[in-house]
């Protein structure tokens, strides 16, 4: 399961919320070459690595998809993640919009889920809420998040980040019907019934 959205959108938040309730759900840690902001913890937020051990682990493969955002790398392990889906463990991958194609392309079994603001008022009010970025940043996020609304196309799934329980909510009810689908069940469950 991919969650992607714009800067700011809440899907950190989202995706903190639904662990808390679906624990058979492992979250990918991506790798990344920011510092970690305030609250933010090694192994749990991210995996914070200098640019030249960004570069090497991305040299030798080790990534599923990485792409610079903001001036940052972000990378998602190839190891970690063939070794959930080995288990027949759930995954959930928070990745920016070209990490969800990339990863659409590797895994097509993937669902992607794309993640809106209710408005772009309300996520420039989010995004200066933040209080950890000038003015001119928050611009250039603002503008980012429109040229990555445009791959809302690539995304199986939209929730609307109005309220936090409604997305929620919303994020439920994808895992069910995706769980409900007839290819997902596994065989011997509907051999017992023939």
């Amino acid at each position: 399961m991919v969650i992607s959205a714009p800067s700011g959108v809440g899907k950190t938040t989202l995706l903190k919320r639904f662990l808390q309730v679906s624990p058979s759900f492992t979250p990918s840690v991506s790798f990344t070459t920011r510092h970690p902001r305030k609250n933010e913890i090694e192994g749990v937020d991210y995996y914070f690595v200098s640019l030249g051990e960004f570069q090497k682990m991305r040299e030798e493969g080790k990534f599923v998809e990485w792409a610079e955002v903001h001036g940052q790398l972000y990378g998602t392990s190839i190891n970690f993640l063939n070794e959930v889906i080995k288990t027949e463990k759930d995954v959930i991958l928070e990745v920016d919009v070209k990490g969800g194609t990339e990863i659409r392309k590797k895994y097509p079994q993937a669902v992607l889920i794309f993640l809106l603001p209710p408005s772009w008022q309300e996520l420039q009010r989010r995004l200066s809420g933040r209080a950890t970025e000038e003015t001119k940043k928050i611009r250039d996020r603002m503008q980012q998040a429109k040229k990555e609304i445009k791959y809302i196309s690539f995304y199986d799934y939209v929730i609307m980040n109005d309220n936090i329980n409604r997305a929620l909510g919303d994020l439920l009810a994808i895992i069910k019907a995706e769980r409900c689908q007839v290819n997902k069940i596994p065989p011997e469950n509907l051999k017992k019934l023939t």
